[in-house]
């Protein structure tokens, strides 16, 4: 079984590039499907997630999730026109590579996500989510999100957290690094608010499709969610 790397890169723009940065992620769609050595992809909006409406979303933020099974091909992504276009406006950036640990459910009718290494990690660990929401449950969903989101940011452990979503409403989800699975363990299995949304998922049925998958972070830098990730890497 071959190791796969998966990269979250994120870029954050200046006020008078949002309108470029719309446009990029329509035009980059056709590019991204030519990639070599790619075998799943995302282009992201980006939010807060503490509520998973539009109020949440941050025009100025945008996200690449990229999944290589040769970390060749990821270092010519980044030579790309794409990829340097987009640097080309960013005045943040933060990048994280993955090695997938565990993952549950599907994205887009695929499992992109195949761990290689199961063994215990116990160094830093990101964690994503996604759903597709059913339409008719979308109120419903969004009002239990707040409580669960103020759990989370005030979890110990929690490193840094950004919401995810291919569309402003109901395709979301959520990134998040950790110190490690532990603490990541303490907030899904534990806190009481989670939990409650745990229960309704599986009484009513709230998701069409929905993704787990925790990953070890082999390395990361640069800035998510006004977090120093070239300081937590220099404090691990």
């Amino acid at each position: 079984m071959t190791k796969q790397l998966v990269v979250l890169d994120t870029w954050t723009v200046a006020p008078k590039h949002v309108v470029r940065a719309f446009l990029y992620m329509g035009l980059h769609r056709r590019s991204m499907r030519k990639v070599v050595g790619l075998s799943f992809w995302k282009l992201l909006g980006t939010g807060s997630g503490r509520t998973f409406t539009m109020r949440d979303a941050n025009p100025k933020q945008w996200a690449v999730l990229t999944v290589w099974t040769n970390e060749a091909d990821y270092k010519s992504f980044t030579n790309s026109k794409m990829f340097k276009a987009w640097k080309s406006i960013a005045t943040v950036s933060a990048h994280a590579e993955l090695e997938p640990l565990s993952t549950k459910g599907t994205w887009a009718g695929q499992t992109p996500f195949v761990p290689h290494d199961v063994t215990r990690w116990t160094g830093p660990t990101a964690a994503l989510t996604r759903a597709r929401i059913k339409p008719r449950w979308w109120i419903s969903f969004w009002r239990s999100v707040p409580p669960v989101s103020i759990d989370l940011h005030n979890t110990p452990g929690l490193l840094a957290t950004l919401g995810i979503g291919e569309a402003p409403v109901g395709l979301q989800g959520t990134f998040s690094i950790w110190q490690n699975t532990d603490a990541i363990t303490q907030f899904a299995s534990r806190q009481a608010p989670h939990q409650a949304v745990v229960a309704r998922t599986h009484q009513t049925g709230w998701y069409a499709e929905e993704l787990f998958a925790r990953f070890k972070v082999l390395t990361m830098s640069g800035s998510l969610d006004g977090v120093d990730l070239d300081q937590v890497s220099a404090d691990e």
